[in-house]
């Protein structure tokens, strides 16, 4: 009996310590609490997507910043409550990401008086706005819909 339960203790400790030391893709972490859309954009209709350290094909660029506006503008697209331009003075909305690998950040300004107006509209994840999912626009579209009907 002393031997069933050494090797059954044997088995557990394996399998905890596999489950420990198994590698786990990074989860998208975005916060719970998603912050209201300001009622004075949910007219909008034309949104521009840039970075704040510069437009989408702009050499000096970072790689990761040039994949999320890319990102971005898919999910726009996608979504279908606004139609994508490719100039700034086009716009009602401007749409500012940046990618890091420790945050992603998503922001929304008035497109009259940007730039050097503050953002209306901000949040910010680990892997928010990755090709496979983009949990911060899926908060922006939620935040998006709460605004219209609370209108």
């Amino acid at each position: 009996m002393k031997n069933k339960s050494s090797v059954a203790l044997v088995v557990l400790l394996l399998a905890a310590t596999l489950a420990v030391a198994s590698p786990k893709p990074p989860k998208a972490s975005v916060p719970q609490s998603v912050p209201a859309f300001p009622g004075t954009l949910v007219n909008a209709r034309y949104v521009y997507v840039t970075s704040y350290d510069g437009e989408q094909f702009d050499p000096s660029l970072l790689p990761e910043d040039r994949k999320a506006i890319g990102t971005v503008q898919d999910a726009m697209q996608k979504w279908g409550k606004f139609i994508v331009v490719y100039e700034p003075r086009q716009a009602d909305i401007v749409l500012m990401v940046t990618s890091r690998p420790s945050e992603d950040i998503l922001a929304v300004y008035d497109a009259h008086g940007w730039p050097g107006n503050q953002y209306l509209w901000r949040m910010m994840g680990r892997s928010g706005l990755q090709p496979s999912e983009t949990p911060l626009i899926t908060n922006l579209e939620k935040a998006f819909e709460r605004a219209i009907a609370a209108k």
